[in-house]
């Protein structure tokens, strides 16, 4: 998820300062705050219920969540302009270069400097988790890496979605949850957390945040199709076409939406669980926006809102998990 779309083409006539491209085109509140925060807040409803939510750690997952994130996203940019250094997609950005404004190496320093931080704060996560969490934090700064790094950039070969899926999604769910369950259930460094920590609820509510947050990448590539044709890059909307990747923004929306039913169906919830829904109306009228966009413009707005999308679903799947009970 390229961290600079929302200032492409808006021309080289405009002045750009340091401060647009480290808080506009990089830092990108509007897009990795809400893909960090979300699953963090369905995590701490799941341990709220199960009597093990734990603040710091959850706090600590946040973060390391977010600075492996924005380690992503800066590495995203700085090979797309390696690749592309007259690239049209970001016209901003290659003007902020060529003034000297940003340079390449201090993309590289910051994507060191993410990913350093990230470990720092993760020391904690280890003393809390142990060992399945430097598992986790080796598996989700590779998978930030080989996003858009590498002789095989997954982004750029069609499996940018399920990466997202997998790591923005289930495992921003579940080890957040983890380090909680940890921290209240282990003593430091025994690391004997009780089997059966994980459950199926656990896994079955990562699903809908996974699916939310994969749909703020399709709208991205949606967007910066004919872009990424005229490059040679082969993400999943090129591969699907627009109506393909309608279709699969679709099914994501319509999966996340049914996962609170079955939940309540099948694994004995209380309606609380549905709450959800509430956001379903806002949801399905970013959909028809979707759908509906004509031009790269009408697009640009929409991943922002998709990206409320994710956190007005957060916020209510997280308070009904919590006031969940048996039946």
């Amino acid at each position: 998820m390229n961290a600079s779309s929302e200032d492409r083409h808006e021309g080289t006539g405009h002045g750009v300062t340091r401060r647009d491209v480290w808080l506009r085109m990089l830092l990108y509140p509007r897009h990795t705050l809400p893909t960090a925060a979300a699953p963090m807040m369905v995590a701490a409803g799941l341990a709220w219920h199960d009597g093990v939510f734990a603040f710091f750690p959850l706090l600590a997952a946040f973060l390391c969540g977010w600075l492996i994130q924005l380690g992503g996203v800066i590495t995203d940019n700085y090979f797309n302009l390696k690749r592309h250094p007259h690239d049209r997609e970001h016209a901003l950005f290659v003007q902020a270069l060529n003034t000297g404004i940003i340079k390449l190496d201090e993309l590289k320093s910051a994507i060191y400097g993410c990913y350093l931080l990230a470990i720092l704060i993760a020391l904690y996560l280890v003393y809390v988790g142990g060992l399945p969490v430097i598992w986790v934090g080796v598996a989700s700064i590779m998978a930030s890496l080989i996003y858009s790094a590498g002789p095989f950039p997954l982004g750029d070969n069609a499996l940018g979605d399920p990466l997202f899926f997998i790591f923005f999604g289930v495992v921003s769910v579940v080890a957040p949850y983890y380090v909680q369950a940890a921290a209240v259930l282990a003593s430091p460094w025994l690391w004997n957390i009780p089997s059966g920590t994980i459950s199926g609820t656990v896994l079955w509510a990562s699903i809908p945040m996974a699916a939310l947050i994969t749909n703020i990448l399709v709208i991205d590539n949606i967007r910066d199709l004919d872009f990424d044709q005229a490059k040679g890059e082969t993400t999943l909307a090129v591969v699907l076409g627009r109506r393909g990747s309608y279709i699969e923004y679709c099914l994501l929306l319509g999966l996340a939406y049914f996962i609170p039913l079955m939940l309540w169906l099948l694994n004995g919830l209380s309606i609380w669980v549905l709450l959800p829904w509430l956001s379903l109306p806002y949801a399905l009228l970013v959909a028809r926006r979707v759908i509906t966009a004509q031009s790269y413009a009408e697009l640009m707005p929409l991943t922002p809102q998709a990206g409320q999308v994710v956190l007005a679903y957060a916020l209510l799947f997280a308070f009904g998990l919590a006031r969940y009970t048996q039946l």
